[in-house]
């Protein structure tokens, strides 16, 4: 049997969306669009791997540190080191990688060692 995809994730996904839809239409909250979409990166990532992994796959696994400490090496060195010299689309900015930092310890706390997140 599947697993039910979890209330945050696809929460995460809307916000997603409607930060989409706002840059589309010229509305930028500088804090949103600037960090907070970096913030939920790592724990949508690492929920998605999880979720392929358990629900899709069938496997018992949960992401530990050192999965999330090296999914925030990989997306920041992604995001704020390649892509910034492929596209003018990205920038290079350290509280970016902080935010991916700061996201993947609360995902890691909350989700993984507590629990606390379904």
């Amino acid at each position: 049997m599947k697993k039910r995809i979890s209330f945050w994730f696809m929460l995460g996904l809307a916000i997603w969306g409607i930060i989409i839809l706002l840059r589309r239409n010229g509305i930028i909250i500088p804090i949103i669009n600037d960090h907070f979409t970096d913030c939920i990166t790592i724990p949508m990532y690492c929920y998605l791997i999880e979720y392929i992994m358990n629900g899709i796959l069938g496997y018992q696994w949960k992401p530990d540190l050192k999965f999330v400490l090296t999914s925030v090496l990989y997306l920041s060195f992604l995001f704020d080191v390649i892509c910034p010299k492929l596209s003018n689309h990205f920038t290079a900015d350290f509280f970016d990688v902080l935010a991916y930092f700061a996201g993947g310890m609360v995902y890691y706390f909350l989700a993984v060692r507590c629990s606390l997140v379904k």
